[in-house]
């Protein structure tokens, strides 16, 4: 560490110099973290690590494969916890919380799983034994558990002949899953995730069906994990994300960006356009107060699943890109929205009149549809607008 460094962090710690990153902003704007998925193979490269471990960016962790069933019962009734202990270790020294992934999914299982030709009755046991095992582990360290992954195919039916948990047992073992995790922590959040399911359409709709299937059996389901694998230049506005939100927490969970990339060619990267998309996606998490957090999955292009691609935070150089601005910027200011408010904005609002009889400080919002609230600008500053639902002074 250098002088300068020591420096700063005594002055943090002493309250003179104000915390801030992207889980910084996210928490002052009342979610409860932005974080990363990282592996051993970052934790391995030092300077990523230091970024990985950053609180201040990162607040919360999900580990990429370690904590999968193939990673932790390479063969059956015998688990191995090494990896992921690694990561969770790092994670509780750096004050990060943990987002654990995942449980029961169709992919990443063992041979002897795939292969073992196990009844119904059997392939119970096996599932409840091995969520007990994995779960009681972590318990106490898992803020989160994504407990079912990827059971639907894209018109919201269930996946049939290449899950083997759907082919030996039925759909049932989503809610079977979900209450042995429930007995195993019941302190931890149980989410279902999957992909494609951040706008309204077929698999969304299939997801809300899942989450009525579980609460039918009387199983417990805390959040849905929005994977929100996405391109440059597709995602659009942010109401149609906070629309399809609002549809999930109305049935009574929390919801999450869980695996958030926006992937851009290697060949032809749109760096700029990348960062709007980001800042959308950031404005939809902030405009829904029961979505407590945003995942990345990855932070550097670097170390990321998508060839070909640029679709992270910092570059393959470990330099932060536009998009590191941009999250901060949008997670700055007062969303405009009738999910999520902000008492200090509102006194500060009719105290002063809004509009132009009041003035916005540093990062706060200034603008946008919707928007009531200061529209001056602190001196050095200018209102800028990131997209159409928010402008902000900077």
């Amino acid at each position: 560490m250098t002088l300068k460094s020591i420096l700063l962090a005594s002055l943090a710690s002493a309250g003179l110099v104000a915390a801030d990153g992207l889980n910084a902003r996210a928490q002052a704007a009342g979610k409860k973290y932005f974080g990363t998925e990282i592996s051993t193979t970052v934790m391995a490269d030092s300077s990523a690590n230091n970024i990985a471990k950053n609180s201040q960016d990162f607040g919360q962790v999900t580990c990429e494969n370690e904590m999968k069933f193939d990673a932790t019962e390479p063969s059956r009734g015998v688990f191995s916890y090494t990896n992921a202990d690694k990561i969770v270790a790092q994670a509780q020294a750096s004050g990060q919380i943990m987002r654990c992934h995942a449980l029961v999914w169709h992919s990443q299982v063992p041979t002897w799983l795939k292969n073992g030709g196990f009844d119904n009755a059997t392939m119970i046991s096996i599932m409840k034994n091995h969520i007990a095992n994995v779960v009681g582990h972590y318990k106490g360290k898992c803020y989160a558990w994504d407990v079912v992954n990827e059971a639907l195919n894209e018109d919201g039916s269930y996946r049939t002949t290449d899950s083997v948990w759907y082919s030996a047992i039925g759909p049932a073992y989503i809610p079977i899953a979900f209450a042995a995790a429930a007995a195993a922590d019941p302190a931890a959040k149980l989410y279902y995730n999957d992909y494609n399911i951040e706008k309204s359409g077929s698999k969304a709709t299939g997801v809300q069906n899942l989450v009525k299937l579980v609460k039918s059996y009387g199983a417990p389901i805390h959040g849905v994990g929005m994977q929100a694998h996405l391109t440059t230049g597709q995602v659009g506005a942010a109401s149609q994300y906070v629309s399809n939100m609002q549809a999930y927490v109305n049935l009574g969970v929390e919801v999450a960006y869980t695996e958030l990339d926006i992937q851009t060619p290697s060949s032809s990267p749109n760096f700029a356009q990348q960062a709007t998309d980001f800042a959308t996606m950031v404005s939809a998490c902030k405009q829904v107060s029961a979505c407590v957090g945003i995942t990345t999955w990855g932070f550097t292009d670097k170390y990321t699943w998508i060839s070909n691609s640029y679709p992270l935070i910092w570059d393959t150089s470990l330099q932060k890109k536009a998009a590191y601005n941009a999250i901060l910027n949008a997670w700055s200011g007062t969303a405009a929205s009738t999910t999520t408010s902000s008492a200090a904005a509102a006194t500060s609002t009719a105290a002063s009149g809004g509009g132009s009889g009041c003035t916005a400080a540093k990062y706060v919002q200034c603008g946008g549809q919707g928007y009531t609230g200061c529209t001056n600008c602190v001196a050095g500053t200018t209102c800028q607008a990131t997209n159409n639902y928010y402008s902000q002074c900077v």
